[in-house]
């Protein structure tokens, strides 16, 4: 793999365990994910604008202008899947849950429907990206403690679904036209999307008090930023490599959530959320370079 692929991918493995970081600690976090589309939108566009009137303002193709719509509105659905998860569970569970979710499905996908065959390699990682999410859920301490995980978890899961469509449809954005572009498409869709969604569909109690715009730009900034690195290694680099490693921020988050925010009882518990984390993402990197059985 060329190795701007693998620097973008860590930078934005960073930004977006510090975007989720900052959106679950907020008072609410599908309010503050709302402003930070908002602000993220309307600090990189007049950028992704310049930047097509830089290069002579080409045509852009129907078929970005309908990707980039369909993945706006599919970010729309993952954004209040991960805000409502984050409502309801742990950092440390939700988001290595919505992010394990991904590679997993595709997998499944291509052994029942496409009937494909597991290699030896590809078996082995994903028995370890099962293990890791269950070691990352442990229902059994659900048994024990009546834990909200169980209200989190399902969000999590639909999360994770979102993600591999978007993911999918992104990947095809991109070759299309540049990745910048094709962010500056689908952002605006989603901010708005969002917004509509928080004004006239949410009901949840609204007891904490309005984040600030400053914090949510902080975040939007970074989400943006994040997305256009991603689209970007899209461009360069197969959608089934890109993916799985991207997933190295759920290590950074599981340990964030699992001992700066104190949501291990234990330290024996965070260390087991660490090592389910790890799991996933040594399961999701052996399915993405396996050979084909």
């Amino acid at each position: 793999m060329p190795p701007e692929v693998i620097a973008l991918i860590a930078v934005a493995a960073v930004l977006h365990a510090s975007w989720n970081i900052m959106l679950k600690t907020s008072g609410d976090p599908l309010r503050t994910g709302n402003r930070a589309m908002i602000a993220g939108t309307l600090i990189g566009l007049p950028f992704a604008i310049g930047g097509w009137f830089a290069i002579g303002r080409p045509p852009i193709p129907p078929e970005a202008w309908a990707l980039g719509i369909l993945s706006g509105l599919v970010e729309v659905a993952y954004l209040v899947l991960l805000t409502g998860a984050y409502r309801r569970g742990d950092l440390s569970v939700v988001y290595p849950i919505a992010r394990g979710t991904a590679p997993l499905l595709t997998v499944f996908s291509g052994v029942v429907l496409l009937n494909e065959r597991l290699s030896p390699v590809a078996a082995a990682g994903l028995a370890l990206l099962i293990a890791g999410l269950i070691v990352v859920q442990r229902p059994w301490r659900l048994l024990r403690s009546g834990r909200r995980l169980e209200a989190a978890a399902p969000w999590a899961f639909a999360c994770g679904v979102s993600i591999a469509t978007y993911s999918t449809i992104d990947r095809v954005g991109v070759r299309i036209v540049e990745p910048w572009l094709f962010a500056a498409i689908l952002f605006p869709v989603a901010a708005g999307g969002l917004a509509l969604w928080v004004r006239f569909v949410d009901r949840t109690a609204r007891t904490a008090a309005a984040p600030s715009w400053k914090r949510a730009a902080v975040a939007g900034f970074f989400a943006v930023d994040t997305y256009i690195l991603i689209l970007a290694a899209y461009s360069l680099a197969p959608l089934s490599i890109v993916s799985p490693l991207r997933e190295s921020a759920i290590v950074l988050v599981s340990g964030w959530g699992s001992f700066r925010l104190a949501e291990a009882v234990s330290r024996r518990e965070g260390v087991a959320s660490l090592a389910g984390a790890a799991l996933i993402v040594i399961g999701g990197i052996s399915l993405a370079v396996a050979p084909a059985a």
